[in-house]
């Protein structure tokens, strides 16, 4: 026997209504709009059961569960929202399966109910993968591998491309035609897409590069004066970069704008173990000098060069026997030199150090001599990289070095200052300086 055509069995449904408000007492000219009022009151109140049937089930049985579970996974989808949205699909469902049985005789109201609940079923279907994806990101940062390989870029992508397909189809639903018509005449918009979204495609690009190359990632120290940036990596997205300065201000730099003009990433000096300590002392080279036989013994007194002048002074005693050299005239042979003892022991020092890392970059060396004397650099890397530390141990280090200058008969350049014109002026006016005095004055002093 043939099964009965769906169709039919409505519009009996509608029928049998309609003889039933009839028996009522209600007059013909109102049995249709009653019928369809009771339909139409019928189909919320079944679409509100069955979203109370699924939030019970999928929101607080699921919540329980969750909640009992040791795992922390799945509670970044219950933060997201993911269940209460899936409990909104049951409404739009039941609507959309009823609205032949509501509507049968409108063939027009079943349409517009059937595409209005589909485009909803698609918005939030949407929005569920959505809070799916933003999920899955919350997992993913829970692992150390997320610290290397920032995915918020590649994610922001596939929710622009997902949002865009949905918008397609929502679309297309509207206006009764097919999606791939839509897809099919994207080209002839591509001219004017890339014009007006110009800026956000270079950030999209941008975006691309910096992330799939590593470039920046979150936690990153990056310096960019042109933007006023130089702290901490916030946020990395397609379209900024959100740095937190060292006086706690937020900056938001173009993502474009770190490909095209560059910046300075320090993830290489915290990823090396050291923090360099580059600075130069400018020594007066009016004080450098051969050492004599005084100042040789009292630089053995420094224990740190003890042996360094001890083997220096043979080496240079053998070294001028076997050449015959009259060491009368200084400059005849090898001697040793005040500057060179002083670089000696800011090796000796440095190695010393604790806070010195001796298996990095380590070098005490002289610049090229300038008008205001000769620079000795310092560059070495320190075991501390934190800020404030780091700082400490620089400003440890030149305090001792500035006090130790005088202790080899140097000095440190210093530009005469206008107290120092005005006491030079007072003496020389007063008389109590001789022309000789004066001169020994103006030499100390510059």
């Amino acid at each position: 026997m043939p099964l009965p055509c769906p169709s039919r069995r409505r519009n009996g449904i509608l029928e049998r209504l309609g003889a039933w408000l009839a028996q009522l007492g209600v007059a013909e000219p109102w049995v249709p709009t009653l019928r369809v009022g009771i339909a139409t009151a019928s189909l919320i109140l079944i679409a509100a059961v069955a979203y109370f049937v699924a939030y019970q089930l999928l929101v607080r049985l699921v919540s329980r569960v969750v909640a009992s579970t040791s795992a922390t996974w799945d509670d970044k989808f219950v933060k997201r929202k993911v269940f209460v949205r899936l409990a909104q699909l049951a409404p739009a469902l039941v609507v959309h399966a009823l609205a032949p049985v509501a509507f049968a005789n409108h063939p027009m109201v079943i349409s517009a109910v059937e595409t209005a609940a589909t485009v909803y079923l698609i918005l939030v279907g949407l929005f569920v993968l959505n809070g799916v994806i933003n999920a899955g990101v919350d997992v993913y940062e829970t692992f150390a591998i997320s610290r290397r390989v920032y995915i918020k870029g590649f994610v922001q992508i596939l929710k622009v491309v997902l949002f865009f397909v949905g918008f397609v189809f929502v679309l297309a639903q509207i206006l009764g035609r097919s999606p791939l018509i839509f897809f099919s005449g994207l080209g002839a918009f591509t001219a004017v897409l890339i014009l007006v979204f110009r800026d956000a495609i270079l950030g999209l690009v941008a975006g691309v590069q910096l992330m799939g190359n590593g470039l920046v990632r979150r936690g990153d120290w990056i310096e960019m004066p042109k933007f006023g940036a130089d702290g901490d990596v916030l946020d990395v997205s397609l379209m900024n970069v959100t740095v937190q300065n060292w006086d706690k201000t937020i900056v938001t730099v173009p993502t474009y704008a770190l490909v095209s003009q560059g910046f300075n990433n320090w993830r290489g000096m915290q990823e090396s173990g050291g923090r360099r300590i580059k600075r130069s002392v400018v020594i007066d080279a009016n004080t450098i000098r051969f050492c004599d036989e005084e100042m040789l013994e009292r630089f053995k007194r420094i224990q740190y060069i003890r042996e360094y002048i001890d083997h220096k002074i043979e080496e240079t005693q053998e070294h001028n026997r076997a050449h015959d050299v009259d060491e009368s005239v200084l400059v005849n042979g090898r001697h040793l030199t005040n500057i060179g003892t002083f670089r000696a022991y800011l090796e000796a020092y440095l190695r010393n150090h604790p806070m010195v890392h001796d298996e990095m970059t380590f070098l005490v060396r002289h610049l090229e001599p300038t008008p205001q004397g000769l620079p000795i650099q310092i560059y070495v890397f320190s075991r501390e990289q934190r800020w404030a530390k780091y700082e400490a141990i620089q400003a440890d280090i030149f305090d001792h070095v500035l006090a130790a200058v005088p202790m080899f008969d140097l000095r440190v350049y210093q530009a005469p200052s206008g107290y120092d014109v005005a006491n030079l002026a007072l003496g020389a006016r007063d008389g109590t300086q001789t022309k000789q005095e004066r001169a020994e004055s103006l030499r100390e002093s510059s």
